[in-house]
């Protein structure tokens, strides 16, 4: 994944006013209820099931029935950034994709600039999900603008508030050493503290960003596991996992992920979000 600013840099009046939604539904919790907890991983080999990807606008979808034929099961779109940014692809392509027989999902790059509370009613307001779209926090350094990545408190408070009006917890998007505070080996870049298993984000499922060939697991899940592993970013031919970088059909490029699972259960988990 990446900021829209990081290709962007410099420009303005992307506001996401005149996005529709992603949806034309809307989840919202009536009653009080416990916080969720995210279930426990299956009880299976850790390799999982190459059948996610996810995109943003700026990848070019040519036809979701080809990328469903290409053994993917469900799509994860960029929805929001900030309080300010929606992506304008997202509603168009919703339709699309579940037409095709596509389970989908959103997802929402977390930045610094507003409270957290304030990022997740305009996340579910432009990506108004419904009950089986899966919900997502992309939590990672904003490295064009590290004054402007988000924080562990506005993080939590982006969950929680994801939480209350809708029932469910996100997935949490994250990459291993940013989740355990350690400085990025490139740039140096820290979250600032470390992410415990008492944060509401160790109670999120987990959706682990890391191209070696297996995934480590933050301190924060260590007793959890990875439910998502995104183990290449655009098929990236030189980190590649298992050999798994086949180009899927009908898109330009995309992410790749696995599932800690079987089809079955990814279904299951999708709609259990």
């Amino acid at each position: 994944m990446i900021s829209r600013r990081t290709i962007l840099s410099g420009l303005s009046g992307l506001a996401g006013s005149a996005v529709a939604g992603c949806s034309s539904s809307r989840q919202t919790a009536s009653v009080p209820y416990k916080m969720p907890i995210a279930p426990p991983p299956p009880d299976r080999a850790s390799q999982g099931i190459d059948a996610v990807i996810d995109i943003s606008k700026f990848v070019t979808v040519t036809d979701f029935r080809q990328v469903r034929r290409s053994g993917i099961q469900g799509v994860i779109h960029k929805a929001t950034e900030g309080g300010d940014y929606a992506d304008p692809m997202c509603a168009a392509r919703r339709p699309q994709a579940e037409a095709a027989g596509l389970m989908w999902g959103t997802y929402h790059y977390g930045t610094g600039q507003m409270p957290g509370e304030r990022q997740a009613a305009y996340y579910l307001s432009v990506s108004r999900p419904g009950p089986r779209t899966l919900l997502a926090l992309d939590l990672e350094a904003n490295e064009n603008n590290p004054s402007n990545s988000m924080r562990l408190d506005q993080a939590e408070a982006f969950v929680r508030a994801v939480a209350d009006a809708t029932g469910r917890l996100p997935v949490v998007y994250v990459h291993p050493t940013w989740a355990n505070g350690e400085p990025l080996p490139n740039s140096g870049l820290s979250l600032g503290a470390r992410i415990t298993p008492a944060s509401i984000l160790a109670r999120c499922s987990l959706w682990i960003a890391d191209y070696h060939d297996s995934p480590e697991v933050p301190f924060a899940w260590e007793s959890t596991g990875w439910r998502l592993w995104q183990y290449a970013g655009d098929e990236s031919a030189a980190r590649p996992a298992y050999g798994q970088t086949t180009i899927v059909e009908g898109v330009s490029h995309c992410d790749r992920n696995l599932f800690n699972g079987d089809a079955d259960s990814l279904r299951a988990f999708w709609g259990a979000r």
